[in-house]
């Protein structure tokens, strides 16, 4: 089969389109035909070496496809059954191994596209939204990459809940698209400072939350948008890691609080797994949840795909079709 290899890490470059084996399927696994896999940030910080990981390795941690192979002792899955799926590696190929726990089943109505769009990005939303910071009726929600895969997904579910959303973008074109998913207020960070017009949009007040998943070039000023007992929810790393910071200066600042949460964490259990995937595909089901997806690449274009979304030229999802 084909799949997209990393076998040194580094720029868009190192990632090889390959022939490799089909994948063997272990105790408690299902081998998946891959129709559609998500590309993320944490692809590309696994790709630069951010994020270690075990070399060669095939990308990818999310994908929906159908189930051509089942290991005797799994239960509740048949040949021929639609399923999507996140936190395994390997999706940036034909045909991936994949725990059975791991899997939930498509409902009718959505698409392999939409499938594997929903759940890296989708449970992300959700988790960020209805844990990391439960969202209440009338917080103030700061919302960076407003116009990203999660950020226009983050901007809905906060709506849902009674939020209200400031969001930051690079150009115009984002805003609208911020603005389009219920945005109250769009910053333009390239022409704005921020932090200044968060301050005087709150009235001083400054925000509830800060959800920020760029990262080094945004996190000071994020912290100093905080209202009192504000939470900063730093989960991604799109302009560099945050390498220094002085948990002494939360005090001063509010008793402000700061965490660095991950999906991995908030999918741990087969409970925390249904609710959040079950949440998203209804609402997209119900139309709640609008997904945009407008970037499709083949499997064989994986660089370019890369390319795209470290250089901010994608809006919403991108998809990688085998």
């Amino acid at each position: 089969m084909k799949a997209v290899r990393v076998n040194e890490h580094g720029g868009p470059e190192v990632l090889a389109f390959e022939d490799v084996d089909t994948p063997r399927i272990g105790e408690g696994e299902v081998l998946v035909k891959v129709e559609s896999a998500g590309i993320n940030f944490i692809d590309t910080y696994q790709r630069s070496g951010l994020y270690q990981i075990p070399l060669p390795s095939t990308l990818g941690l999310e994908a929906a496809g159908t189930v051509v192979e089942a290991d005797t002792n799994v239960t509740g899955l048949n040949i021929g059954d639609r399923v999507a799926y996140t936190n395994v590696a390997g999706a940036y190929a034909e045909f991936a191994a994949v725990p059975a726990a791991k899997l939930v089943p498509i409902p009718e109505g959505v698409s392999f596209d939409q499938g594997a769009a929903a759940m890296l990005q989708g449970c992300t939303a959700h988790y960020l939204c209805m844990s990391t910071y439960p969202v209440k009726a009338g917080d103030r929600c700061l919302i960076h990459a407003a116009a990203g895969g999660v950020g226009l997904l983050l901007i809905q579910m906060v709506k849902m809940l009674g939020g209200t959303v400031i969001g930051t973008v690079s150009t115009e074109a984002k805003a609208e698209l911020a603005r389009d998913a219920g945005a109250d207020e769009v910053i333009l960070y390239t022409e704005q400072d921020f932090q200044s017009e968060v301050m005087q949009l709150t009235d001083g007040a400054g925000v509830n939350v800060a959800y920020d998943a760029v990262g080094a070039a945004t996190f000071a000023k994020s912290v100093d948008c905080l209202a009192r007992f504000g939470h900063m929810v730093l989960y991604g790393n799109a302009s560099g890691p945050v390498t220094e910071f002085n948990p002494a200066t939360l005090g001063p600042k509010g008793s402000l609080f700061l965490t660095r949460p991950t999906l991995f964490d908030y999918l741990a259990s087969r409970e925390d797994l249904e609710w959040r995937s079950g949440d998203v595909f209804k609402w997209i089901s119900d139309g709640s949840l609008q997904l945009r997806m407008e970037h499709f690449y083949p499997l064989a274009e994986a660089q370019s795909a890369h390319r795209a979304l470290e250089g901010r030229e994608t809006t919403g999802k991108v998809i990688m079709r085998p």
